[in-house]
């Protein structure tokens, strides 16, 4: 029998379990997109902070958080959303947290999405902000976070910076990322239907980000497929009922044999994307919140 990290997480899932509505491939990109900004509107903002600026990064659409005047840290932000879906209002909430909660300047990136544009166009998209914020911040720590395809991105991202010799981050932020587009784990079978987010759906997107079946295993596609040495460190968080958390708890696995110095935790009885569902379920509210401090250890010499 499968334990909830609380009961209001319980709920929540039995009713996505007995109405789960149309999946992502009867919807298709336009109509999810739509669905998620009406769900946006009903949210509450997140924590007010000293500034809130949208502006543009390398020409890609960003919104800058400023917790305080003199921020301890800059962290680039790539949200999740199968590379499909996801904008800066869907974190928005999120990225408020991140900077009140650490003290750190939040840049969230709006990065083109497929199937308008497919692989490499999100990682050349993330690759440039992290570029512009080292350079227009040099004096502070930046590092680099996503949540599920933006924790693959952020992970691909300190890879090619790394292979180029570009700005090396001073750390990376993954929450239960996607580290292998073959699907070829066994968390993808045991916690791919009734989850929340479902197998299909995940096959979907992938559909569409990378079309090419061939490319997926590809180190520059699949991160898990990667040399891994020479990385920043890293956090890495996983959750027990996610078809990704195989995958993810793999790459951290894999980070540290690599070398690489890792703080690696999957939370107990937690779904994937938790770090949004703060307002449905305290549990999601505390395992973000140990994953800001997480964070702000990584940022404390």
């Amino acid at each position: 029998m499968s334990t909830f990290a609380d009961a209001e997480l319980e709920a929540f899932v039995t009713a996505v379990r007995r109405d789960p509505g149309p999946t992502a491939r009867e919807l298709g990109a336009a109509e999810l997109r739509r669905a998620q900004r009406g769900r946006v509107r009903t949210q509450p903002r997140g924590p007010e902070l000293h500034a809130v600026t949208d502006l543009t990064v390398a020409g890609t659409p960003a919104r800058h958080y400023l917790p305080v005047p003199e921020p301890r840290a800059t962290v680039v932000f790539l949200h999740g959303g199968m590379w499909v879906i996801g904008d800066l209002d869907s974190h928005d909430r999120a990225c408020r947290r991140i900077a009140a909660a650490t003290g750190a300047a939040v840049l969230a990136v709006d990065y083109r999405r497929a199937p308008e544009h497919p692989w490499p166009a999100a990682v050349d998209d993330a690759v440039a902000a992290v570029r512009r914020a080292a350079a227009s911040a040099p004096d502070l720590p930046l590092i680099v976070m996503g949540d599920s395809c933006g924790g693959h991105l952020a992970a691909l991202a300190c890879l090619r910076l790394r292979d180029e010799n570009g700005p090396r981050p001073a750390g990376q932020v993954l929450l239960y990322p996607n580290t292998d587009l073959t699907l070829s784990r066994p968390s993808i079978r045991t916690k791919g239907t009734g989850w929340v987010l479902d197998a299909d759906a995940l096959a979907w997107g992938i559909e569409q980000w990378v079309p090419d079946p061939a490319m997926r295993a590809l180190p520059t596609v699949s991160p898990l497929a990667a040399d891994l040495h020479d990385l920043p460190p890293a956090v890495v968080v996983t959750a027990e009922h996610d078809p990704l958390r195989d995958e993810g708890d793999a790459y951290a696995t894999r980070l540290a044999a690599a070398g690489v110095p890792v703080t690696h935790r999957c939370e107990p009885g937690q779904i994937h994307g938790f770090l949004t569902l703060d307002t449905i379920t305290p549990s999601a509210h505390t395992a973000a919140t140990r994953l800001f401090t997480d964070l702000t250890t990584l940022l404390t010499p």
